[in-house]
């Protein structure tokens, strides 16, 4: 329709429709809506103010089910799809999938033999720095992955050491270790 709109001053508009098999009707409405657009129509640009304002708030992270949550909370009462509609038509989206990464973040080589299980999965302890635990967690940001390891003992269930950095290798979680033994202050015990 627009192609026959920015051309209608070197052709006739009837001869442009009739080449296109497009019914003069559909046309003259298309040129009627955009001149004198629906009340809907009216809404949803207001709706976009209201999203947009949510979406930016939220430093872009918010996603249509967030998004709808906080205009719920803010009295405004629409529909989760209208909100979905909407921020697709703008290019607007979350930050991150909220249902987890779109294929994994660990892959595991497929000869590898797994390490053994030294506490046969009883990570309780009698007394301190007697078991420690650790954990990497893969962190998504707008930069890119952001790894943080941590090392717990297990008796006290508190942070004993911690690493932060770009990708999750044995530096990360050594690193982690190190710390961890260097703050408690653990000697061979």
């Amino acid at each position: 329709m627009r192609s026959i709109d920015e051309h209608r001053d070197q052709f006739a508009v009837a001869l442009l429709l009739r080449v296109l098999n497009i019914t003069t009707s559909t046309y003259y409405d298309w040129l009627r809506q955009a001149t004198q657009p629906c009340d809907r129509d009216l809404v949803d640009l207001g709706l976009l103010s209201n999203i947009y304002e949510v979406w930016e708030n939220s430093g872009r992270t918010y996603d249509a089910d967030r998004v709808h949550q906080q205009l719920r909370r803010d009295g405004i009462r629409v529909g989760h799809k209208r909100i979905e509609r909407l921020m697709a038509g703008q290019g607007w989206q979350g930050a991150f999938l909220r249902r987890g990464w779109r294929g994994g973040s660990t892959r595991q080589a497929p000869r590898a033999t797994p390490a053994p299980d030294l506490v046969n999965r009883d990570v309780t302890a009698a007394a301190p720095n007697r078991l420690w635990v650790a954990d990497a967690t893969r962190i998504p940001t707008g930069e890119g992955v952001f790894w943080v390891a941590a090392v717990r003992d297990a008796f006290s269930n508190r942070i004993g050491g911690w690493k932060a950095g770009d990708r999750c290798n044995n530096e990360l979680i050594l690193g982690a270790l190190e710390y961890g033994i260097w703050s408690r202050n653990v000697r061979d015990q």
